[in-house]
């Protein structure tokens, strides 16, 4: 696919997921400068993982995540105070092939947009089936009734946006979610999905959660 100019949010131990809403709060000058000039354009713009260790150059240019989710701004509110509260609507994965020279405050890359694979079968619709019962066993040993989340789980019939909402709204691990953001192929993701809420759930009743 053709590449395309993004500029790049870059956050700690967040991951932003195609087909998942994302609230945020901009405050930062060079970010605060970034969202006004994507208004102004495409509203598009990626949000990338920093990598362990950016704390010593976050001013300047911490190394990120090569694969990032790209996405559009749906709706905004800027304050008095020249902050933004926004609202994403995440569009699809890209890899980040190499930075652009640019002169704003801001970080600009060119960037491929990426393709999903794996996406039918019997063995997707069955890690999809499983994933939907590891949600709600999660959400009834932390306390919540999760009749909202079923609903909306049930109303997921694509396997993949499945994958991504449970992943962007269930796992605690930022590193884990990153490699799901990274797994193209949509059977090996809900295979490392599952596993994943297999452990989460191990975890919260200190019972093994496979099944």
């Amino acid at each position: 696919m053709p590449q395309v100019s993004l500029p790049i949010f870059p956050l700690p131990d967040l991951t932003f997921f195609p087909r998942t809403m994302l609230p945020l709060h901009i405050f930062e000058a060079r970010y605060r400068a970034m969202i006004t000039d994507c208004l102004a354009r495409d509203q598009r713009l990626a949000v990338v993982g920093l990598k362990p260790g950016y704390e010593a150059a976050y001013e300047d240019k911490p190394p990120v995540y090569e694969v990032a989710g790209a996405g559009r701004i749906v709706r905004w509110e800027r304050l008095p105070s020249g902050r933004y509260n926004l609202l994403l609507r995440g569009d699809c994965r890209v890899r980040i092939e190499r930075e652009l020279p640019a002169d704003t405050l801001y970080r600009m890359v060119a960037a491929t947009p990426l393709e999903e694979t794996g996406a039918d079968g019997p063995a997707v619709e069955a890690l999809a089936s499983r994933v939907r019962v590891r949600c709600q066993q999660i959400l009834t040993a932390v306390g919540r009734s999760g009749v909202e989340l079923r609903k909306s789980l049930d109303a997921l019939s694509d396997p993949a946006a499945l994958c991504d909402q449970v992943a962007s709204s269930l796992l605690p691990a930022a590193a884990v979610r990153q490699v799901l953001l990274e797994e193209l192929h949509v059977e090996r993701r809900l295979e490392r999905l599952a596993v994943a809420l297999d452990d989460l759930l191990s975890h919260l009743t200190g019972e093994g959660g496979r099944a």
